[in-house]
């Protein structure tokens, strides 16, 4: 399940730039870690961003393969197909688990509406529950003014009461500093029965803030995690609440 990737932590400063157009910081598993600190991005709110979508070949087939079986295809206008569950039957949620300086453990996520504080421990607050995919997705905030009371945070993505489906999904978790350029995280690894992924630790390091990825995949869920991190946190099933959407 690829458990021991990026184990090792490399150099800090090492890391792929995006295109530089788009002003990115991509971590890979070759370069996968970079300082907040050292960016000058240590301060004000971190903006952690999930935002996914169905691959369009899941949603009927391949255009490509289309278009040579009936060519005249490309010259009709597409169709304009309704949003719609069908189209998108997958539910991904943004979460973290925090450990504070204090010893302060515990978790930030839809489930059980534990929803987090961004002014008050645990500095950590998600806005939004995005259950459609759409361009906005989930945002978490962290209030870097707080980070000496801030010990290590795991970002996390799980699929919530769903069939898994990492695979057919374009998941990405983007990082925005208060200053600096954005940094992002694919989810591209194909792990079909996974349920849950580690995707991004972020830890107080001697007063310097680190983002390593992790991009780690397992079958089960929160609980799974925990026991990976070594986090020690008593799970149980949990419910969110109906939506009308």
């Amino acid at each position: 399940m690829g458990f021991l990737d990026g184990l090792r932590r490399g150099n800090d400063s090492a890391f792929d730039s995006g295109n530089a157009a788009t002003n990115a910081i991509e971590l890979t598993k070759r370069y996968a870690q970079v300082s907040l600190t050292k960016q000058g991005a240590a301060t004000g709110n971190l903006r952690v961003n999930l935002s996914w979508r169905m691959r369009t070949s899941d949603l009927g087939g391949s255009q490509r393969e289309s278009l040579l079986r009936h060519p005249f295809r490309a010259l009709k206008p597409p169709e304009v197909i309704a949003h719609s569950q069908s189209m998108v039957n997958v539910d991904l949620d943004l979460g973290c688990l925090y450990e504070l300086q204090d010893g302060t453990k515990g978790v930030v996520q839809p489930l059980g509406g534990f929803l987090g504080d961004v002014n008050g421990p645990p500095y950590v607050k998600l806005s939004g529950d995005d259950r459609f995919g759409s361009g906005s997705g989930e945002t978490l905030y962290v209030n870097l003014d707080q980070r000496e009371n801030i010990k290590r945070l795991l970002v996390f993505v799980y699929i919530y009461d769903q069939t898994p489906a990492f695979d057919r999904t374009q998941a990405m978790v983007t990082l925005y500093p208060g200053n600096g350029p954005r940094i992002e995280i694919s989810l591209d690894e194909r792990h079909p029965q996974a349920r849950s992924c580690a995707v991004v630790m972020i830890e107080n390091v001697k007063e310097e803030i680190i983002v390593h990825r992790e991009v780690k995949f397992v079958y089960g869920f929160q609980g799974e995690l925990d026991r990976l991190y070594g986090w020690g946190l008593q799970w149980g099933r949990g419910f969110k609440s109906k939506t009308g959407r």
